[in-house]
């Protein structure tokens, strides 16, 4: 009866009973580690969940709780997404022996609720998977996820208890979702414009296998304007100069940041005025001490040096003196 009840919830892709959705098959290696997430009704959200390890129900074990303090035991780890209503498993150190596990969820008075899944050891590379189980995108930004496979079938992508894309177009919640296969054995996923909705449990699928991929959609920080002051020698006001910034700044260090600007231009200011009062008062008191002093302002050029000259009569004078006067009559004989 187990062994009919698991090969159905293999052939429909996912298991879930009475209000807890996983996956089903999962193709892993040696030595690696998985994640799995088991999806469960909003009514069961403060009980308790666990993981049992076997591929009997009845003669399962637990591995790791919830409600303990450590939710670590050994290779086993849990954690529960009380908001998404998703609890995870992880699996580190996997061997051949950890094939057959139930995600479950205790119920007092009542039987638990409970889903199973499968882990595969192929040999060589595991038949589907992907790089990393965990990827991160900003609102507004394409998701894109590579699914490596070598089995045969139709490839698909899901949201975890939600729809699946199946085409080469479709959506999942409203965002638009494309397959391409432009590479052998990988089909490639792009979310378009993902939404802070778009966070969550998705998982690739071909054939009978899936896998797991957690995409969380954050935010885009938001980006500030850090403001330079520029000094000139102009009497024009200092300019200020944006320039993008990736801290984001407190109202309290906004205050401060201003009132530093105003300083500086005030100081820039008084500065100007400083140089300019000095350099009129230097320019009056130079001018006043060449008023006072004339002759200081004189050039050699302005100079003039008088002697007294005296004439002794003589007869050398004499014939000096009729000399000039015959040059006199004849320069007056050549004008006439």
């Amino acid at each position: 009866m187990a062994a009919h009840l698991s090969v159905v919830l293999i052939f429909t892709g996912l298991t879930g009973v009475h209000g807890i959705t996983s996956v089903s098959e999962v193709s892993v290696r040696p030595g690696g580690s998985i994640t799995v997430p088991c999806l469960y009704d909003s009514q069961f959200t403060q009980h308790v969940k666990y993981l049992c390890k076997g591929y009997e129900w009845l003669l399962c074990t637990y591995t790791v709780v919830t409600n303990q303090s450590r939710q670590r035991s050994g290779k086993f780890s849990i954690s529960d997404d009380k908001y998404q209503r998703v609890f995870t498993v992880t699996i580190d150190g996997l061997t051949k022996e950890d094939a057959h596990y139930w995600c479950v969820v205790e119920r007092d008075m009542k039987p638990d609720v409970k889903t199973y899944f499968h882990l595969s050891f192929p040999t060589g590379s595991p038949e589907l998977y992907v790089d990393h189980q965990e990827m991160m995108a900003f609102t507004g930004d394409d998701a894109t996820i590579n699914c490596r496979s070598s089995n045969s079938g139709r490839s698909k992508w899901c949201r975890l208890g939600g729809s699946c894309v199946t085409k080469p177009h479709g959506s999942i919640d409203g965002t638009r979702v494309s397959i391409t296969k432009e590479v052998t054995n990988v089909f490639t996923v792009t979310m378009r414009r993902v939404k802070k909705e778009s966070s969550g449990w998705y998982f690739c699928a071909r054939g009978e296998l899936q896998m797991p991929v957690h995409i969380t959609v954050e935010q885009r920080p938001r980006t500030t304007t850090r403001q330079f002051i520029t000094f000139s020698h102009t009497s024009a006001p200092p300019k200020l100069n944006s320039a993008p910034a990736n801290e984001s700044a407190t109202p309290e260090q906004s205050r401060h940041h201003s009132a530093s600007i105003y300083l500086l231009s005030f100081i820039s200011v008084l500065s100007l005025l400083i140089i300019t009062v000095s350099s009129f008062i230097w320019f009056m008191l130079k001018r006043c001490k060449q008023t006072k002093d004339p002759s200081a302002a004189a050039t050699n050029e302005d100079r003039v040096m008088y002697t007294a000259v005296n004439y002794r009569r003589g007869a050398r004078g004499k014939n000096l003196v009729d000399a000039t006067g015959q040059a006199l009559t004849l320069l007056r004989a050549v004008e006439g």
